[in-house]
């Protein structure tokens, strides 16, 4: 068999843009040569990949199997250009690292500040996304390392993922510092909680789904006034006056203008964990990344008011 990784590398572009002449563009390929490394790719493997319809192509049966086995050998063969190019003592290379919106204002930022102090000739790309969305990345071969906050019973079964937890996180209540909508007690119930008007995530959301959980489990409706933003909105929809929010505790190191309440009858936290495929060896440069972030993580319980050690 001839297969190569242009050809793998065709064949996955073409399957994502469901279309030749897209796709050779982003290869920067004329189509007639496209076309010939898909062609030589079905020959070689024996099955067509695509069904090939005016102005779009779809996958076959054979290319559905193909294409998850195509992007983790793609991966496979990146992660090896990368340990390859960080032999000169991690003076150069790249790490991908996921995280879910609210890690990526907090932990992260800390960790990336961090590293980039210690290794400043490693490229650094940061994916966000909820943890669900990340173990999918982590599968495909499209991240290093992701730091998530969903249980493992949820994991995707396409790939063996490794966890290291690093801290159990309180989920606070959190309001404007003063106004009609400020907190006036360090603690509250649920069902005061569901009575006050809030500012919530979209639905997809790891924090959604964790306080709608525990609205369902006690019978209530929450009083939602604006849905669907993202942290730093949150956190600004908040600090004006129009809700409050559950965050996590995390999040509020360093901002002011904020009062925030624990829950007196509903235990809500999360556990974060730094995740890796365990299948594929981590580079250098990612290992070192791994290190700098559970340094971090260690360094921030006790200093964070909610946090605590796995």
């Amino acid at each position: 068999m001839a297969m190569n990784l242009d050809q793998l590398r065709s064949f996955v572009e073409v399957a994502s843009q469901g279309h030749f002449t897209r796709a050779a563009e982003v290869l920067h390929l004329a189509q007639p040569s496209l076309s010939r490394q898909i062609s030589t790719l079905e020959q070689d493997l024996g099955a067509p990949l695509f069904n090939r319809t005016p102005g779009r192509v779809a996958l076959t049966d054979a290319g559905e199997s193909l294409l998850p086995l195509a992007r983790r050998m793609l991966a496979d063969a990146d992660s090896v250009r990368r340990e390859m190019a960080e032999l000169a003592d991690l003076q150069r290379g790249t790490v991908r690292l996921g995280a879910t919106p609210s890690l990526c204002v907090s932990l992260v930022a800390d960790a990336l500040q961090s590293f980039h102090a210690s290794h400043p000739g490693i490229e650094l790309h940061v994916s966000e996304s909820g943890s669900q969305g990340l173990i999918e990345q982590l599968a495909e071969g499209a991240l290093d390392l992701a730091l998530i906050t969903t249980p493992e019973s949820r994991q995707t079964p396409r790939a063996t993922l490794s966890r290291v937890p690093l801290l159990n996180e309180e989920l606070l209540v959190v309001s404007a510092a003063q106004g009609t909508a400020a907190l006036d007690s360090p603690t509250l119930t649920l069902t005061e909680l569901a009575a006050k008007p809030q500012v919530v995530f979209h639905r997809g959301y790891d924090l959604r789904a964790a306080t709608e959980a525990a609205y369902v489990e006690a019978g209530l409706h929450p009083n939602v006034i604006v849905e669907g933003p993202e942290m730093d909105a949150v956190l600004r929809f908040v600090e004006l006056g129009l809700g409050v929010a559950v965050v996590p505790a995390m999040v509020l190191r360093g901002r002011q203008g904020f009062r925030s309440a624990r829950l007196t009858d509903s235990n809500l936290q999360r556990t974060v964990s730094l995740a890796h495929r365990s299948d594929v060896p981590l580079s250098r440069a990612a290992r070192a990344m791994a290190a700098t972030i559970e340094t971090i993580a260690a360094a921030m319980v006790g200093q964070t008011p909610g946090t605590s050690s796995v």
